[in-house]
């Protein structure tokens, strides 16, 4: 077993039940999911990576900011997104040059948010927002942290509607996957905002959905 594994499987419980909230945070290997984005075949680039001023549409997902109804909260160099979201749920880019960037680092590229302090400074690489919005609503999903550096996460998860299901943390946060439950299997995860105060910001990396269709 990794360290990375290891460091994973004491962060996070092992089942559903154990955290008796809407979303449990759960192993990633527990979970049986079909789908797999790992942002490999996008054009990226080295260092700040590549700017994407627009969302970024790709199989079964749509990446951006945030969602229509809300807005950014800078907390120092982080964003932070407040405000409600509106129905049907509507992703909605960053301003230019604070939306995301593709970055490809030791072989494969991953997602970055890039914060109020925008495109290619340092201090907003990873610190700005990463929302998600599935084409079809989901029960579980996980996917991989990258440049953690224990700090802090937050994942909140919304349905079609744009209400809120769950607000789930991430601390602290490092290399790893995380994954996520609905605790009643209840499939109304239509999107979810990735936060962070992390020190060093974060990017995401293999985003896994979509159960097998027998287990629906």
């Amino acid at each position: 077993m990794s360290i990375l594994r290891a460091l994973c499987l004491t962060l996070l419980p092992t089942g559903v039940l154990a955290c008796g909230a809407p979303v449990c945070l759960v192993d990633p290997d527990s979970l049986a999911l079909t789908r797999v984005i790992t942002f490999d075949d996008i054009h990226s680039g080295a260092g700040p990576g590549r700017n994407v001023d627009d969302i970024l549409p790709l199989d079964g997902a749509v990446f951006g900011e945030r969602f229509a109804g809300q807005y950014v909260a800078a907390a120092d160099t982080h964003d932070q997104i407040d405000g409600t979201a509106l129905s049907p749920l509507t992703l909605m880019p960053g301003a230019k040059g604070q939306n995301l960037s593709v970055v490809r680092f030791s072989g494969n590229a991953v997602i970055n948010g890039y914060g109020v302090a925008g495109y290619p400074r340092r201090e907003a690489q990873g610190e700005g927002a990463i929302a998600v919005l599935f084409d079809n609503d989901q029960s579980d999903l996980s996917f991989h942290l990258r440049g953690g550096e224990a700090g802090v996460a937050l994942v909140t998860f919304h349905r079609r509607d744009g209400s809120v299901i769950y607000r789930v943390p991430i601390d602290p946060t490092g290399e790893f996957a995380v994954g996520f439950a609905r605790a009643d299997g209840t499939r109304d995860i239509a999107g979810f905002i990735l936060t962070n105060t992390d020190p060093q910001g974060l990017a995401m990396d293999t985003l896994r959905f979509g159960k097998p269709a027998d287990l629906s």
